[in-house]
């Protein structure tokens, strides 16, 4: 297996775009195709704070769809799918852009983005195993003994991470740094917490370079096991990286 694994995008779409092409994609059918057939993944969080979430998130529907990407679901994607199927949800952390975007269409378009974002949240599973059990994508990482269950508990880590119930002041959840404590083989490639730079801990590979936040947005080549970036257009703040501080 040949897949290239994007970080949070955060409807990033110009960075998006840039670093598929620097990966050897072609745009002109509209998608990023590969020539040499190699695929595209992505750790979730598509949506939100970028300036174009909804096209990040069709696009992604479409690859999906003629089985060119794979995906798995982030924090923010879980919030989105509850807020199209008109859950009673909070606009903050940059829901608030994602929204005033899908308000800002006709009702035919909104129609067709909630439709397909539903069709490809609810038909992709909350983590893939992968490559004969070599490679495993999960949006905040996963615990070991844990691949293979899908109950809540599993459920809250894979979003959120190892979240502690604590606070930071600026409102986000303290989460534990459960990579320094994994063992294992196969490859944990994942992303929610920026870094300034691609985090290898053993096997495990953090490829959120917070590109909404000023940083980089960043690709993970697998089985080459290289990364390749592209810087953001985002205004840098400091502030979002300091997670493992």
């Amino acid at each position: 297996m040949k897949i290239d694994i994007i970080g949070d995008i955060h409807g990033c779409m110009p960075e998006f775009k840039e670093l598929t092409e620097k990966l050897g994609y072609s745009w002109k059918n509209g998608i990023p195709v590969h020539p040499d057939g190699r695929i595209v993944g992505f750790v979730g969080d598509l949506t939100d704070g970028g300036p174009a979430s909804l096209k990040v998130a069709d696009t992604v529907w479409r690859l999906w769809k003629k089985g060119l990407g794979i995906y798995v679901p982030g924090n923010h994607c879980n919030k989105l799918y509850r807020y199209f199927l008109g859950r009673n949800v909070q606009q903050t952390h940059g829901l608030e852009t994602t929204v005033a975007e899908y308000n800002a269409l006709p009702a035919k378009e909104q129609a067709r983005h909630r439709r397909q974002f539903i069709d490809l949240y609810e038909k992709s599973p909350l983590y893939r195993v992968l490559d004969d059990k070599n490679l495993i994508i999960a949006h905040a990482g996963i615990r070991r003994r844990d691949i293979g269950r899908m109950n809540k508990a599993v459920q809250t880590f894979v979003l959120y991470g190892d979240i502690t119930g604590e606070k930071h002041p600026d409102g986000t959840p303290v989460r534990r740094d459960w990579a320094k404590e994994d063992r294992g083989k196969s490859w944990i490639v994942y992303g929610h917490t920026p870094v300034k730079e691609p985090r290898f801990i053993g096997h495990t590979v953090n490829i959120d370079t917070g590109c909404v936040f000023g940083g980089k947005l960043t690709a993970l080549r697998y089985p080459e096991m290289e990364t390749v970036s592209v810087p953001s257009s985002m205004p840098y703040v400091e502030e979002k990286f300091r997670a493992y501080d």
